[in-house]
């Protein structure tokens, strides 16, 4: 899905939504959005009630993104058909993607929910521009919680334990999440991930809102390990709330929510 510009002739409808993203532009969320390297400033309550009135418009979310605009893209992911796309566009898109929330969305929204996420994660996972090789690490973060069989979770502590520290910030932080989600999904792994956690002191002093998780990995681990032990056991066949959700830090929360 190549980069390129919508005229206003081949495409009204994605001018006229355009035109209703730009309305909703305002000065202090742009400006709480770009100390966050998100180029726009619409509320996102606002845009998911704009998907919401559009509903799943495939065709409409390539052309969407197409515009390049962040709003745009952001509005695309809500509405696109994530089964639709082959792998080889969802790399593009990633690769294309200048946005954190827009590369946090693609992931969480669309890639996760793609027949192509584990062929994307083994690519990404390894890959030179840390802004990809974090989604792999996203990836592989999912399927520590959901899918582990076939993990060699050894050889995942060992590459945080050489490579995170020094991890630009994106990939250091998916590496990080991975981590933490190692040491609460996996018992036998808990002390290591904590270890590797206390002697990396990565994230140790992110600045944590009262009432949050912090991400510094051990912290997080206690956390959440805590309030699973507190919390009474789950009856056979009802659903657990996702680890990823509950207790997970405040950049996290919003990502993992559903659309």
């Amino acid at each position: 899905m190549p980069e390129m510009t919508v005229s206003a002739a081949d495409a009204p409808e994605v001018n006229s939504l355009l035109a209703e993203l730009a309305a909703l532009e305002d000065p202090k969320t742009r400006a709480v959005n770009e100390r966050h390297g998100d180029d726009h400033g619409v509320n996102l309550s606002k845009l998911r009630a704009i998907a919401k009135r559009v509903k799943t418009q495939h065709e409409l979310s390539r052309e969407l993104w197409a515009t390049g605009d962040t709003a745009a893209r952001l509005l695309a992911l809500l509405i696109c058909k994530p089964k639709s796309f082959s792998a080889d566009e969802l790399d593009a898109m990633l690769r294309e993607a200048r946005s954190p929330k827009v590369i946090d969305w693609l992931v969480n929204y669309v890639v996760k929910k793609s027949p192509h996420a584990e062929e994307l994660r083994v690519r990404w996972s390894l890959d030179p521009e840390p802004n990809v090789a974090g989604a792999g690490w996203a990836l592989t973060s999912e399927r520590v919680v959901k899918r582990p069989e076939g993990l060699n979770l050894d050889a995942l502590l060992g590459t945080i334990e050489t490579e995170m520290k020094d991890a630009p910030g994106r990939l250091q932080w998916e590496m990080n999440t991975c981590l933490a989600q190692i040491g609460i999904a996996h018992p036998d792994y808990r002390a290591r991930a904590i270890d590797i956690g206390e002697r990396l002191e990565v994230l140790k002093d992110y600045p944590t809102p009262p009432n949050c998780t912090s991400p510094f990995a051990p912290a997080w681990i206690a956390q959440i390990v805590r309030r699973q032990d507190q919390r009474p056991a789950t009856p056979a066949g009802s659903r657990a709330p996702p680890q990823v959700r509950e207790g997970s830090p405040p950049r996290a929360v919003e990502e993992t929510a559903a659309p």
